[in-house]
């Protein structure tokens, strides 16, 4: 029988996880050894047993054979989280194509151990009248360091290490003599480093309606059978929120963990105080914006059981829990949730295959779904549950649509139509809240005309042109390119370009129209700092502005009860952005956004304003209608072959030398046209990345299409060879990222 060999990692908490060492595999073992096995190895010169991880096999060695020491044991010890973790990065590997080690760094965020922070208290050892008495006698020594430190103790006892050196001027060495003494003690514990959250007054609360608890007992009934992923489609206001928390509950009385994945930490700080009044320190934050000792305390706190709820984006995924029941994807249907470095996972992919290793349960929650989520429920992949009414009275608020086209021909040269004026001043006048949207996802230059609506797009792929300098038009997908326009080739007019207000320009055009009206504003410039997003959120909250004006931050799970009405101004910069994922885009932040208004008791209202209110995205939007955006959608995604109607493959390519990836990118798409006989692939490019070049590194991509995802994983194994022999591709880096 042929030899099987093991790529193990010794020690994950040390973090050298760039060095992996091969061992043998026993035939008597070969059975009990794959990616994620415990097993136990001979390592070092003196051949100590030690445990490490297997992360991966094969039949080959990787170096000379008589060097190879064999496995020694596999341990009966129950599965380990570590190597449920390293399973699910062998998963990871197998399907993004990228390098086991990559995978690791990945899903082991716990390898990167800090020293421990630790909080020491001074206790006297001796009883009160004793210390009165020594001090008195320091006193007549001149002993006034020691005299000072009994002093103290004797007004606070226990005292604060720090704060005796601070607040009274005692030196270490002072402390350190008095412990060596016996006239005091030093006790030490360990402090765990969790951020402080904003508050919000606004708690979700316990009761359900009758919905809302069949549903937690179908998505309970559902873990103990098939476990399919759940996904949960409500309107805004529909209380998703009292679901998913109602579920941890249940999951934590069985003694079991769960993990709440939010797009993004900063945005939710609503979300996350709810969560934390519910479940107190058993709730742990984990983000980006963190510090590294954060980081390590929420983790190990989770791997020791201190904490049993871990909210955070991509990366609370892997949070090492020991007895994993649960994980809740909220707004699942937000971009942040696809990794843009390598692995180019999916959280929604990841955390399914999680759920599968851990056998525990999935649940996706939306006001406006994923077309994938949304298709696997159509296929019976997923399992859907809807929520159609707003919880308790509140109602949908009432959303106009405005045409931009006929302001302009009225006369309106305003960013703000007619109707958004007089709604913004009705509800100063009412001290009611306002919020104004600024559409900029997607802007990349498009260009439309303001007198038609026409928007210049690519003759073969039917997404927009994007504008590079002043003078050429470009698709993104093909590589056509265009000559600028100066005039609308539909209707002839000079009012054609792109659209360039931003957010300081319509607070500065807000404070004009209404000088009394206290303005917030939320976009990168205002949000730089640590505790910023949680500070403007939570005087909005407070009722300390009038009108909230934001990018898509301002958007997303927020909940102010104050709010009647929000304003979205140019909904046609995501609706014409170069990508066919540009109209399920917009119908998403639209609903979102009109979501926002009317959460209280008071009804809200809606403006959209856009060129093309005959859109079916906006129209769909404008009623909360997903079912029918759906349809519309899956049409021209199955016409033009897009995800999720067929499978799609970028693969992009970067290089110093643009002459070398340019010659490289042409070679790999010629060996993919030639090397695969198959009528339903399809290969568009290569083309320019969107921003051609980054830091100096030239960019291009190509696109391959095919009805299954198994055919292009099995062609994407083939490039990687074909790139691997070939030494052209040196100085190119090429990644591969499925298009979900």
């Amino acid at each position: 029988m042929k030899d099987g060999y093991a790529d193990v990692i010794v020690d994950i908490s040390a973090g050298e996880l760039d060095r992996v060492f091969q061992y043998r595999i026993p035939q008597e073992l070969a059975d009990q050894v794959s990616a994620g096995t415990l097993v136990t190895v001979p390592f070092g010169r003196g051949n100590r047993s030690v445990k490490a991880y297997v992360v991966a096999t094969g039949s080959r060695p990787q170096i000379e054979e008589d060097k190879i020491k064999d496995i020694l044991s596999v341990p009966t010890e129950p599965v380990s989280v570590e190597s449920r973790l390293i399973t699910l990065a062998a998963w990871m590997k197998k399907t993004y194509g990228c390098t086991m080690l990559q995978a690791l760094k990945t899903v082991l965020p716990m390898k990167e151990k800090v020293r421990r922070k630790k909080k020491r208290r001074l206790f006297l050892n001796m009883t009160r009248e004793e210390a009165k008495l020594q001090a008195e006698e320091y006193g007549k020594k001149h002993r006034a360091a020691r005299e000072r430190l009994l002093r103290a103790l004797l007004e606070e006892e226990p005292l604060d290490y720090d704060r005796a050196q601070k607040d009274w001027k005692l030196t270490a060495a002072v402390i350190d003599k008095a412990r060596e003494l016996g006239i005091i003690r030093v006790e030490e514990e360990e402090v765990y480093r969790i951020p402080p959250m904003a508050g919000f007054d606004r708690p979700a609360g316990r009761e359900l309606s009758r919905q809302q608890r069949w549903i937690t007992e179908e998505i309970l009934r559902e873990s103990g059978g098939e476990r399919r992923p759940c996904l949960i489609y409500g309107i805004t206001g529909s209380g998703k929120t009292r679901v998913y928390m109602e579920l941890i509950e249940r999951t934590l009385a069985r003694g079991k963990q769960a993990i709440v994945l939010i797009p993004e930490i900063a945005l939710t700080y609503q979300v996350i105080y709810q969560f934390w009044q519910r479940f107190g320190r058993q709730a742990a934050v984990i983000h980006s914006r963190m510090s590294q000792g954060e980081r390590w305390d929420a983790f190990d706190g989770a791997r020791k059981g201190r904490i049993s709820v871990m909210i955070g984006p991509r990366s609370a995924l892997f949070t090492p829990f020991p007895d994993l029941g649960l994980i809740v994807m909220d707004e699942e249907h937000e971009s942040t949730y696809k990794s843009e470095s390598t692995p180019r996972y999916h959280t929604r992919e990841a955390a399914a295959a999680r759920c599968r290793i851990e056998q525990a349960q999935m649940v996706m929650g939306s006001a406006t779904p994923s077309l994938e989520s949304y298709y696997a429920c159509q296929r019976g992949a997923y399992r859907l549950f809807t929520l159609k009414e707003r919880f308790g009275n509140g109602q949908l608020p009432q959303v106009t649509v405005a045409d931009m086209r006929e302001e302009l021909r009225e006369g309106n040269l305003s960013v703000f139509c007619r109707k958004l004026q007089e709604a913004l001043r009705e509800r100063l006048e009412k001290k009611e809240q306002s919020i104004l949207f600024l559409n900029r996802r997607g802007y990349a230059g498009f260009i439309s005309c303001r007198s038609c609506g026409c928007v210049v797009k690519c003759p073969h792929c039917d997404v927009s042109l994007s504008l590079h300098g002043e003078g050429t038009l470009m698709c993104h997908y093909c590589g056509y390119t265009a000559p600028m326009v100066r005039s609308c080739p539909q209707c002839g007019s000079r009012y054609i370009g792109g659209f360039r207000a931003g957010t300081e320009q319509i607070e500065k055009l807000v404070k004009e129209m209404f000088p009394s009206a206290r303005t917030l504003r939320m976009d990168l410039d205002t949000t730089r700092k640590k505790e910023s997003y949680s500070r403007i959120l939570s005087s909005f909250a407070a009722g300390e502005a009038d009108i909230l004006i934001g990018t898509q931050m301002i958007i997303k799970g927020h909940d102010f009860p104050g709010v009647t009405l929000v304003g979205i101004l140019a909904a046609d910069l995501s609706l014409y952005a170069a990508d066919y994922r540009a109209s399920e885009r917009t119908f998403q932040l639209l609903v979102q956004a009109v979501g926002r208004a009317g959460r209280g008791e008071r009804k809200g209202e809606a403006v959209i304003q856009t060129y093309h209110p005959e859109h079916y995205s906006i129209q769909a939007a404008c009623r909360q209608d997903y079912p029918a955006f759906f349809e519309e959608e899956m049409n021209y995604r199955s016409l033009m072959g897009y995800p999720p109607a067929a499978s799609m493959l970028a693969v992009q390519g970067s290089s110093l030398e643009e002459g070398q990836l340019a010659l490289g990118m042409e070679y790999l798409a010629k060996y993919v046209r030639s090397a695969v006989k198959d009528k339903d692939l399809a290969v568009i490019g290569p083309a320019d990345e969107t921003i051609s070049r980054i830091s100096d590194r030239y960019r291009k991509v190509f696109y391959l299409k095919h009805p299954k995802r198994e055919f292009l994983s099995a062609l994407q194994r083939r490039m990687e060879r074909y790139i691997e022999v070939n030494p052209g591709f040196r100085k190119i880096s090429i990644q591969f990222d499925y298009q979900i």
